[in-house]
């Protein structure tokens, strides 16, 4: 048989036909394997983790196979439960592939505490109110009632008082704790460059 009479025959044909569905197959087959591979159809969507604590994060995530990356805040939020999730990344609603990372910031404990400094430094010194009221808003604290006693001096500090408890200097109270001013209930008033000599000084050591 010749070559041209081979190409006008069956068996040609019959070749032809099955080189050509070889060649579907293997096209069908790759792609089909390649959308496997990436997932290219796959999305999931990331779920709400806000106000949820670090093990029902952990679960919702492992369900939906979704990993995650947990951040630490320095800063406490009240209006979350503590070590509870206050922030994501990506953001809830957003659709990602399967073991995609999602970033979670995580609610401290509490406020973190801070030293008290010492505003009574001996029987015949002291700090202004006004001073002693902006230096504890500055370090976070709020400020509460007035408490008075016998004294001399107009609004000159003598103690701080929090939680009904003496608050001496040095102690360790967390921050946006309410703090109560004991204040001499004299009618003289200090030299006020005392105040802000004092107040300055005790900037400089915080």
């Amino acid at each position: 048989m010749s070559f041209f009479q081979y190409l006008k025959s069956k068996e040609f044909l019959r070749t032809i036909i099955s080189v050509v569905v070889l060649v579907v197959i293997m096209i069908f087959g790759l792609m089909k394997w390649m959308d496997n591979y990436t997932k290219h159809d796959e999305k999931i969507k990331v779920p709400n983790l806000e106000q949820l604590s670090l093990s029902e994060t952990q679960v919702t995530l492992q369900d939906l196979k979704l990993n995650f990356v947990v951040i630490d805040s320095a800063s406490f939020n009240p209006k979350f439960p503590p070590k509870s999730v206050i922030e994501q990344d990506p953001i809830a609603g957003d659709f990602v592939k399967e073991n995609r990372k999602i970033y979670v910031t995580l609610n401290p404990s509490g406020y973190r505490k801070i030293v008290i400094p010492n505003f009574v430094e001996g029987e015949n010194s002291g700090s202004s109110k006004k001073g002693v009221v902006i230096h504890l808003k500055s370090l976070g604290f709020r400020i509460g009632k007035d408490i008075y006693i016998p004294g001399r001096y107009k609004d000159v500090v003598r103690g701080l008082e929090a939680n009904g408890k003496k608050v001496n200097p040095g102690d360790k109270l967390s921050k946006n704790t309410i703090i109560h001013l004991v204040l001499e209930r004299g009618t003289e008033k200090r030299d006020s460059i005392q105040f802000t000599k004092k107040i300055q000084e005790l900037h400089s050591i915080q």
